[in-house]
């Protein structure tokens, strides 16, 4: 039973996500679209966000959304993994550090709803971005050059 009940939260986190929120999204906002290739991303330099990119697209079996490249940026960045309980991470790290959105917040609160056994989790997750430096006015795609490891230690900088 417990296996059907994880099975069921994961599905609609999914849905939630992928089916409703990225194209509700794309009409409410208009998103830059992603200006590299796979190809492109496979040229950038060994450690450097964009190859690092393209490295977690393909170990996770991924594709590249044009829309939902920054997501995964910050997946990089933060060291939250894809399943259910990261997203939920990643997107309590989001709250913390300031950016409030309907993604951010429906998410958290389905998490926290759905996921009690991970609450720690989600709450070292948004202590955590609150501690860290913003990362709200970033240009994600100017940066995907820069050297990952260099990117975080600027991320949390405020941390211990």
């Amino acid at each position: 039973m417990y296996h059907f009940i994880i099975n069921i939260r994961s599905a609609i986190l999914v849905f939630l996500t992928h089916r409703m929120a990225l194209p509700l999204l794309k009409l409410v906002r208009k998103p830059e679209i992603f200006p590299y290739s796979v190809k492109q991303l496979q040229q950038f330099e060994t450690g450097s966000l964009g190859k690092d990119l393209v490295n977690f697209i393909e170990e996770k079996g991924l594709e590249l959304l044009p829309y939902y490249a920054r997501h995964d940026m910050k997946h990089i960045l933060l060291a939250y993994d894809t399943t259910d309980d990261g997203e939920v991470c990643l997107q309590s790290f989001m709250l913390g550090n300031g950016h409030i959105s309907f993604p951010v917040i429906a998410t958290v609160f389905y998490g926290f709803i759905t996921m009690p056994e991970h609450w720690k989790k989600f709450l070292r997750a948004y202590e955590r971005g609150k501690k860290a430096a913003s990362i709200e006015n970033w240009k994600w795609f100017d940066i995907l050059s820069l050297p990952t490891a260099e990117l975080r230690k600027s991320i949390f900088i405020y941390s211990t």
